[in-house]
């Protein structure tokens, strides 16, 4: 499984074995669990349960099984050891999210931030760079913040 992420991300353009051509989701998955990874190295204390969010988060968002959002994981943290910068993986992101989509993903980058239940100022640094390089305005991020902020407030 985790050549079949490494050959989509790094060629998008092969094909599977039935000779049909990948579409973008599988780029999109990477790039958008290499922005969740990201995330939680910000504060470099990439713990355990900002890791269980994330796995959370991509077996929601995707609908990935145990082994496949594992691997995702593991390629998405070499992808990001091997980036230089978010632009590479926003402009994918940017390229196949909608508006609506955005939002979700900003959402889900607060309520990463907020597992820890502290906002530093590195975590608050990036999320506004990424959102403001995927184009979402700046009351938007403060309302996907408002929105987690009020969730985290409410007993389970």
């Amino acid at each position: 499984m985790l050549d079949f992420f490494k050959k989509v991300f790094f060629n998008p353009d092969a094909g599977n074995e039935s000779g049909t051509t990948y579409n973008q989701e599988e780029k999109l998955r990477v790039a958008t669990c290499a922005l969740f990874v990201q995330m939680a190295q910000a504060d470099d204390d990439f713990s355990e349960s900002e890791r269980a969010n994330i796995i959370s988060i991509m077996k929601n968002t995707f609908s990935l099984n145990d082994d496949e959002v594992l691997e995702l994981l593991d390629l998405s943290e070499q992808k990001v050891k091997d980036s230089i910068s978010i632009y590479e993986f926003a402009s994918i992101i940017n390229e196949n999210f909608s508006s609506d989509e955005k939002f979700e993903l900003i959402k889900n980058l607060w309520r990463l931030i907020y597992v820890d239940d502290t906002l530093d100022k590195y975590e608050d640094k990036l999320i506004k760079m990424i959102a403001g390089v995927l184009n979402v305005e700046h009351k938007y991020i403060i309302g996907a913040k408002l929105l987690v902020q009020k969730e985290r407030e409410q007993p389970l």
